[in-house]
């Protein structure tokens, strides 16, 4: 079978992929090889930067981080199940990450932003939605088919998996943890997916959602400063997010209310 075929009919196969909210969605690589990658990331993270070894902050990230992943349906996962291993790391930047593989990774500068447990819930939220919604296999599908197409299907799928190979490099790339500081934005349509997620997730754990707006009004007040939260890097203008999430409060409302007649009331501190 010709590359071009080949390439053709995993396309082909590729469009039956959506996304949670029902986009349609490139997708050239498997949940199992995505969280090889991820722990392989998550290890690297942590051998690179400093762990936080206060336990308040570490007790508090994960209680919130907990809740929302409580609530979410352990089929909407993808990978194998497993427990989520949760950590806070010493920087002073307002950032936070999930990867495939149940990682979670919050900076301490982002508590200095976000006021309380809700406002943190919408950030954790949002960044379980990229996982929940395979962004990141997504993200690195769009670098297999540029590979594919520059260096053949047999070069690139053969290599997939193996941690020296360039094409791994570009997957590591791909999630955020790429050397020589190559890191591949998310796109906006896929940053709207995570909030719309992130919203719904943490809503249904019993958080209040009319605290994300306060959230982003507090990254936009951060972002006036010298040094703009780096949450802020990648993604939309705050204002953009604050009307978006106006839009879509109302519908998340009742979810938390229903959450918290199911006993679901999270107190994090």
């Amino acid at each position: 079978m010709s590359e071009a075929r080949t390439l053709g009919l995993l396309l082909l196969i590729a469009g039956c992929a959506t996304s949670p909210l029902g986009r349609s969605q490139l997708m050239l690589v498997g949940d199992s090889e995505m969280d090889k990658l991820g722990v392989q990331a998550f290890e690297q993270l942590k051998g690179q930067s400093q762990v936080s070894g206060d336990p308040q902050a570490n007790a508090y990230v994960t209680c919130v981080a907990h809740a929302v992943i409580s609530a979410i349906d352990p089929k909407d996962i993808p990978g194998e199940p497993g427990p989520w291993e949760v950590r806070v790391f010493q920087d002073e930047t307002a950032n936070a990450f999930a990867l495939p593989g149940r990682k979670i990774g919050v900076h301490t500068g982002l508590l200095a932003v976000a006021k309380n447990q809700d406002q943190l819930a919408t950030v954790i939220g949002h960044e379980v939605g990229h996982v929940l919604a395979r962004h990141g296999a997504e993200r690195v599908s769009d670098q297999y088919a540029t590979q594919i197409a520059a260096s053949g299907v047999g070069v690139v799928l053969g290599a997939l998996g193996d941690p020296a190979s360039p094409t791994n490099g570009l997957a590591m790339a791909a999630l955020g943890v790429g050397a020589q500081g190559v890191v591949l934005k998310f796109s906006r349509t896929q940053e709207s997916e995570a909030d719309a997620i992130g919203l719904d997730r943490m809503a249904r754990a019993g958080f209040d959602p009319r605290e994300s707006v306060a959230l982003w009004q507090n990254m936009e007040a951060a972002a006036k400063g010298s040094r703009p939260p780096e949450f802020l890097s990648t993604h939309p203008s705050p204002s953009t997010r604050i009307q978006d999430l106006q839009q879509r409060i109302p519908e998340a409302i009742p979810l938390s209310e229903r959450a918290h007649a199911q006993g679901r009331h999270p107190r994090c501190r």
